[in-house]
């Protein structure tokens, strides 16, 4: 490959108060820890008042709705590329120990309305929509970069997604566990 080397490409002057809000996972490169059964996976992003994001992901695994909550905050403030760290508190075990990993937008369209994201190490890869569905067209130019920025696209897994998607309703039975969340950012 040789392209293990080379830095990735990353997002400049991301707006972040075009980017919070709902995205839907279209497709990902899972982890081994993450559910196979996991469908309508989505992260919601939201501005705190000190300037960072929270963060919400969600997915549906065995008819349960799991989720796991962070907070997202830039790795270097000083300049303008849309490289993160996201920090979860590891629920429900360990409610003060942090686990942090990285989100960086690899490309964005100019509506705000799909993106690619990745990290340093290759092993993740996010493909989201503000949508529940993407052209294919759309999909396969996200493939393209991927492959540009080093990688193994084969890996990836569509996401199923349900159209209209389920509400996030806290009366509905929830598996608190979250754990598969940690483990796909470490990609262990």
């Amino acid at each position: 490959m040789g392209k293990g080397s080379k830095e990735m490409t990353v997002v400049h002057g991301l707006d972040l108060n075009r980017y919070i809000g709902r995205w839907y996972e279209i497709a990902s490169v899972p982890s081994f820890f993450q559910p196979r059964d996991g469908v309508n996976t989505r992260a919601t992003y939201a501005l705190n008042a000190d300037g960072t994001v929270h963060v919400l992901n969600e997915t549906w695994s065995g008819g349960k709705r799991d989720y796991i909550e962070g907070s997202a905050y830039k790795a270097n403030p000083n300049n303008d590329e849309a490289k993160f760290k996201v920090k979860f508190y590891v629920p429900p075990f360990f409610p003060i120990i942090p686990v942090t990993g990285n989100y960086w937008v690899l490309f964005l369209d100019p509506d705000y309305t799909y993106a690619l994201i990745g990290e340093p190490s290759r092993t993740n890869l996010w493909i989201l929509s503000r949508t529940t569905h993407i052209d294919d067209e759309i999909y396969n130019q996200l493939l393209e970069k991927a492959k540009e920025e080093g990688y193994d696209v084969s890996k990836l897994h569509k996401t199923p997604q349900a159209d209209p998607p389920p509400e996030s309703d806290e009366a509905s039975p929830t598996d608190k566990k979250g754990f598969w969340w940690i483990k796909s950012l470490f990609g262990k």
